[in-house]
């Protein structure tokens, strides 16, 4: 009897297993058919793109291009997470690339002009890109205001504020060696520490995957299989490492892409794991139906302007650093473009509901892969905005198709 017992027991905790791993399989098919692709259309085209580059000229993939690289994209990169918050809620933000200039005007005026220390002329820029954040959030939230309307006026006020800071000059050095310099020019090459990162990234994915799992095994939701779980962590330990063996090869690991890794680690929790995160996707699903469930929609939509407002402020500060100046090139039409280019290239919708920070570092791999393989290839300029508007018009059309693929369907 007890054998009998025990048998039913086993086929039943069987059976609860596979009925969760159907039920994520069922999600899984779900969310292909509703065109949601996840990141593979973007990590299959930077794949591509290294590749062509490559073939063209053997120097693009060497630990000297990579490590220049991987900081380049940071300043771009880190503006380009703030736009990814606004884009979530279906709306934009013209205001970016003014703001990055600003905040390096803000903190070389006040650090060299007017000899304030440097973590407080940061701290100051910083605040103040937040300030001007919530003031376009503000005018849009409460007035009714386009935010294409306020941010563009925006663009507007605050580049004639950067150049008058600039002064005539246009621009203003400050000394490499210090705080703000660092931020690009500072690289970890120990062994024990880039090694020990990866691996403690590597086992902290794996433990987090795994108790996920066993908490929605234990509510009874569908959850992924062990198995994926561990392709997965096998696929991060081997992206991790190969980047610290590849840029430990030049000058070590840059602490500019560690800080940017970081960002992007912690807005991406925000975005999933808090209620916070989970009201930004619920506005940008319907700003009526977020309502009735109870979202305080003009808060958010403060808040989300705040959150671009300061990272725009940190990657302009990321800017200046890789320039050890502030001067108007770092609040350049150019960055605004890149960065927005970047979060939709990268997989998040400009319609809204659908995305993710990951995006910004996908998006702006890509679009400095092409700036640097064109650049090693002595290719002109002109031809790299073209090849980077014809992506990003692709990454436009296959949102579109996967939008109206979803929409066909709940109509039918």
């Amino acid at each position: 009897m007890k054998e009998g017992e025990a048998k039913g027991k086993g086929k039943g905790k069987g059976s609860e297993s596979a009925g969760r791993f159907a039920a994520y399989a069922g999600a899984v098919r779900r969310r292909l058919r509703e065109g949601g692709l996840g990141p593979a259309p973007v990590l299959l085209a930077l794949a591509v793109t290294w590749a062509v580059f490559q073939s063209l000229n053997d120097r693009f993939l060497s630990p000297r291009n990579l490590s220049v690289l991987s900081v380049d994209i940071v300043g771009t990169g880190m503006v380009a997470v703030g736009i990814v918050f606004v884009l979530l809620i279906g709306e934009i933000d013209l205001s970016v690339g003014s703001l990055a200039g600003l905040a390096g005007a803000v903190f070389a005026a006040l650090h060299v002009n007017l000899g304030m220390t440097e973590w407080f002329a940061v701290i100051i820029a910083v605040v103040c890109g937040t300030a001007i954040g919530a003031v376009h959030g503000f005018l849009f939230a409460r007035f009714g205001v386009p935010a294409f309307v306020v941010t563009l006026a925006g663009l507007l006020t605050w580049s004639g504020l950067m150049i008058y800071l600039l002064g005539p000059d246009s621009s203003i050095h400050f000394a490499e060696g210090g705080l703000v310099a660092t931020l690009t020019s500072r690289y970890f090459s120990a062994p024990v520490f880039t090694y020990g990162l990866a691996a403690l990234c590597t086992a902290v994915y794996l433990l987090v995957s795994l108790r996920d799992r066993g908490r929605r095994a234990a509510a009874g939701m569908p959850c992924r299989p062990v198995g994926e779980i561990w392709a997965r962590t096998g696929l991060l330990a081997v992206v991790a490492f190969t980047t610290v063996s590849v840029l430990g090869r030049f000058e070590g690991l840059p602490l500019a892409l560690l800080i940017f890794l970081g960002f992007i680690v912690a807005s991406d929790l925000v975005l999933r794991r808090t209620p916070y995160g989970r009201r930004v996707l619920a506005l940008g699903g319907g700003v009526e139906a977020a309502r009735r469930a109870g979202v305080d929609v003009t808060r958010v939509r403060i808040s989300v302007f705040m959150v671009s407002g300061t990272l725009a402020a940190v990657g302009g500060l990321f800017v200046a650093s890789r320039f050890t100046s502030a001067s108007q090139v770092s609040g350049s039409g150019m960055l605004l473009i890149n960065a927005i280019a970047a979060a939709v290239i990268g997989g998040t919708s400009l319609f809204g509901g659908r995305g993710s920070t990951w995006s910004a570092l996908l998006g702006v791999l890509i679009i400095q892969s092409i700036a640097s393989g064109m650049a090693l290839l002595g290719v002109e300029t002109a031809v790299q905005f073209m090849i980077t508007g014809g992506v990003l018009v692709t990454a436009v059309i296959i949102d579109s198709l996967g939008r109206r693929t979803a929409a066909s369907r709940v109509r039918t």
